[in-house]
């Protein structure tokens, strides 16, 4: 339809808008005033300036809204601090949110940390535990463990078990060692710390892994495989001095530090050196009870304890320069020297065997800078002529039993063949038959001749009297599997890793629903609630009249009203009076309820 400017009434041009569209008839008339080609299609408005136009007519609204709010200074006041209550609380919640996640995050990266490393494993002996000073080289055939978490790896055990078993602890309620004392020979006791199963796994796989395969000086027969105390005796037969010297507290003196420094040597990091350290030592404890409970309250510094089969072969190997220096001592002045555990033996003959006194004196001062303790009461010196014994064996003309020991252990056989057993021992042991096939089995490896025919009587008095050898029990098939890093036995209990932290309640809880994409300000919800309050009373006021026409408009209307109330109120009270007070009161209440509404 052709239409010229200016000849549509306002009425055709919203029945033009009611036909068709409001774009189609912009799009007309900016093609008929010459604005838009009349050969180009109808525009789309993009997704993007369709959503900016609401928005921009929400933000005319609230502007409004708060331009009438602000015309109440008290309900704009309480908006204000209404608005400024609910940041407050999103702030003091955002804020326990942030902290309860920091704790968080900080809880679980220790978890982390705590199921690769070991960071503490007691006061006194962690500060290797974070060293990162350089390694020497490992020596040849050792494993290569870098860190505590390797080490426990190798051998088969959780991280939490290796931290357990070498912990260091000043008072403590259970004991991996159990604690019993035997009698010496030469009168008193001696103290036994047998480690419990589990720290004996770990310690033979330290023995069998690492300490079995570190070279140890020729001089040491103790606790080497090959050689015994006939090996050690062996050295020395025939000649014409023999010096015999005794290390006091040998074990006491090898202590946590010592035994650390030697790992450190064998080309192990201080951090691992530290554990292996920490799993072959212990301290002297003494056991109490309070309320009934047990502890252990550890005295002294670790030391390698007497009974650990990690305890021997160490002692060699921190005796290692020890025996150097004394090997070499020994061959300036030409005598031989040798040494099992603590006994320390040198022999000469000629000229050497007139040098005794530099001999002693030299070994002092070796053996006082090497840390160590000469017995002041086992020092002998035995010459030709008169017995000469070397680890209990007799070294004259050949390593023999001492003669006045097999005669009183052939006595004790003759007599169980004339009275039987009972009654009857031989050393400490409380079973005699054992006590005495184990002497006569000991004879026949220092001398085949003189042996067999005990051990054969053994026998013969044993199956006389009824009385069976027990069986040792075996202890290798343990060993073999701790050593390859196998669990021992198939009911071995492990224990369970610890679990992650959980989250702290307020990180569980849900969150609070996601506002709207332009959300309305406090100031101007309040506005649109008092706008609504007083629309429902007053009805709707116009939101584009200026204040003073606003004003104006809302006290004509409240009067127009009020007439209309009167009005109402003289027809009811004229067909009936009670019912006119009601409508009367129904009118003062809306208007009080306006009024307050507005204030």
């Amino acid at each position: 339809m052709t239409v010229r400017p200016g000849s549509l009434t306002r009425q055709q041009l919203y029945d033009r808008i009611r036909e068709s569209s409001k774009d189609e008839v912009v799009l007309e008339e900016m093609i008929r005033l010459g604005f838009w080609p009349g050969d180009a299609a109808q525009p789309d408005l993009p997704a993007a300036l369709i959503k900016r136009r609401g928005e921009i007519h929400r933000e005319i609204a609230d502007l409004h809204a708060e331009e009438r709010l602000w015309r109440d200074p008290e309900t704009a006041l309480k908006a204000m601090h209404k608005r400024r209550k609910t940041e407050a609380l999103a702030r003091r919640r955002e804020t326990r949110l942030r902290h309860a996640q920091g704790r968080h995050d900080r809880a679980l990266a220790w978890h982390a940390r705590r199921g690769s490393e070991v960071l503490f494993l007691g006061p006194e002996v962690s500060a290797g535990l974070h060293s990162h000073a350089a390694r020497r080289p490992l020596l040849p055939g050792l494993p290569d463990l870098a860190t505590p978490k390797a080490l426990a790896d190798a051998m088969g055990l959780p991280l939490a078990e290796l931290r357990f078993l070498a912990y260091d602890r000043a008072l403590a309620r259970i004991s991996h060692y159990q604690r019993f004392t035997i009698p010496k020979k030469t009168g008193g006791e001696r103290l036994i710390s047998a480690p419990m199963p589990r720290l004996k796994r770990a310690q033979y796989w330290v023995l069998d892994a690492i300490l079995a395969k570190v070279p140890v000086h020729e001089a040491a027969h103790g606790f080497v495989p090959g050689r015994s105390i006939l090996t050690n005796a062996g050295a020395h037969v025939g000649r014409d001095v023999v010096v015999n010297l005794d290390l006091e507290n040998f074990f006491p003196t090898l202590t946590f530090r010592r035994v650390k420094g030697k790992f450190r040597g064998l080309g192990y990091p201080e951090s691992v050196a530290t554990v292996l350290a920490l799993l072959c030592t212990e301290p002297d404890v003494d056991e109490l009870e309070l309320d009934g409970e047990r502890l252990f309250a550890a005295r002294g510094p670790r030391r390698l304890p007497q009974g650990a089969p990690t305890s021997p072969m160490l002692t060699n190997l921190v005796c290692t320069r020890l025996d150097r220096r004394l090997a070499a001592l020994a061959a300036s002045l030409g005598f031989t020297y040798t040494r099992y555990a603590d006994d320390m033996t040198f022999s000469a003959s000629g000229e050497g065997a007139a040098k005794v006194s530099v001999l002693l004196r030299g070994v002092g001062t070796v053996v006082a800078a090497e840390g160590f303790t000469l017995h002041p009461d086992k020092t002998r010196v035995m010459r030709r002529g008169r017995r000469q014994e070397v680890t209990g064996l007799t070294v004259n003309e050949r390593v023999a039993v001492p003669r006045d020991t097999l005669r009183r252990f052939r006595a004790l056989l003759h007599q169980i063949d004339r009275s039987g057993p009972a009654g009857k021992r031989w050393g400490v042991a409380r079973h005699v038959f054992d006590a005495a096939f184990g002497f006569a089995c000991f004879v026949r490896m220092v001398s085949p001749a003189t042996g067999d025919p005990l051990v054969s009587e053994v026998r013969r008095l044993s199956a006389r009297h009824g009385t069976a050898q027990r069986a040792v029990p075996e202890a290798s098939a343990f060993r073999a599997r701790a050593a390859r890093g196998e669990t021992p036995l198939a009911r071995w209990w492990s224990p369970a890793e610890r679990p992650p932290p959980t989250p702290e309640p307020i990180l569980l809880e849900s969150p609070d629903p996601a506002p709207s994409t332009v959300p309305q300000s406090a100031i101007g919800a309040a506005a649109g609630a008092q706008t609504a309050d007083r629309d429902g009373v007053w009805g709707r006021m116009p939101d584009d009249l200026p204040p003073g026409k606003a004003g104006l408009s809302r006290i004509v209307s409240g009067l127009l009203t009020l007439a209309g109330g009167l009005v109402l109120f003289v027809a009811l009270l004229r067909i009936s009076p009670p019912l006119a007070l009601l409508g009367a009161l129904v009118l003062a209440g809306l208007y009080a309820a306006g009024f307050f509404r507005r204030r």
